[in-house]
């Protein structure tokens, strides 16, 4: 009885991990009433769900401030030409105040159930990149969030930066030209694609798999474009709708 209980464990286990997870794609926001993407509110509310992660994006300001914002600019204000000081005036449309990366944090820590996927926008510059990538992760160790946190970049540098700074960290590539085998020999742990790459490349998700890679895709806030990636066995999604998603 106990073989068979101990058995029956195990296969739970391994179904369970290998259903598609769920990923709030900058935060939770869609909600009603609706709040401001990649506030503290929508991580919040992600949190809330008991999804797997929330994902948010990470800038630099002038000063060298990490912010967490998904455009260039704050308003009419370039993040990465203004300082802090001036951008912090400003605040969100839900009335939070503009938030920086360690407020972030802050609040994740709150519950460690919830993975933190952090986006490192691409720098024109490849010497602030490496410095964004440096801060970033000197933050993530300062505050103890290594094991809850994974990072994702459309900058190939910038995967590579983080891998090279701290091998131990999943960071997967958003792009989308490179084939699993190409981000297997990057170093890399994953590919995070717009579903449109896997509709295009329909042997991808497989391919990786086989690879040992992670695979995921945005922003897919379709259910017939999540069942179709989901029947391709899929490791995640990133969504604007997860509660609609989950447990689907």
């Amino acid at each position: 009885m106990k073989k068979f209980i101990l058995g029956f464990a195990v296969l739970t286990t391994a179904f369970m991990n290998a259903q598609t997870q769920i990923i709030a794609h900058r935060g939770y926001f869609q909600t009603n009433p609706p709040t401001t993407e990649n506030s503290i509110k929508a991580l919040e509310n992600a949190q809330k769900l008991k999804i797997y992660g929330a994902e948010f994006d990470v800038r630099m300001t002038k000063d060298g401030v990490l912010v967490i914002n998904h455009d260039e600019h704050h308003g009419k204000m370039i993040i990465e030409e203004t300082d802090f000081k001036e951008l912090e005036k400003l605040k969100l449309s839900n009335g939070e105040k503009f938030p920086t990366l360690k407020d972030y944090l802050k609040q994740g820590k709150k519950d460690k159930s919830l993975q933190l996927i952090i986006e490192i926008k691409p720098i024109k510059s490849q010497e602030k990149e490496n410095e964004i990538v440096a801060k970033t992760i000197k933050m993530v160790k300062d505050m103890k969030l290594e094991s809850q946190s994974e990072f994702i970049s459309f900058s190939l540098n910038v995967c590579k930066e983080i891998k090279k700074v701290e091998p131990k960290f999943k960071v997967q590539y958003l792009n989308g030209e490179l084939s699993p085998e190409q981000i297997k020999n990057e170093g890399l742990d994953g590919l995070d694609y717009h579903y449109s790459v896997f509709q295009k490349n329909p042997t991808w998700i497989s391919e990786a798999k086989t690879l040992g890679l992670i695979t995921n895709s945005w922003t897919v806030n379709d259910e017939k474009v999540y069942e179709e990636l989901k029947s391709q066995g899929i490791g995640f999604i990133t969504t604007n709708i997860p509660d609609q998603l989950k447990g689907k």
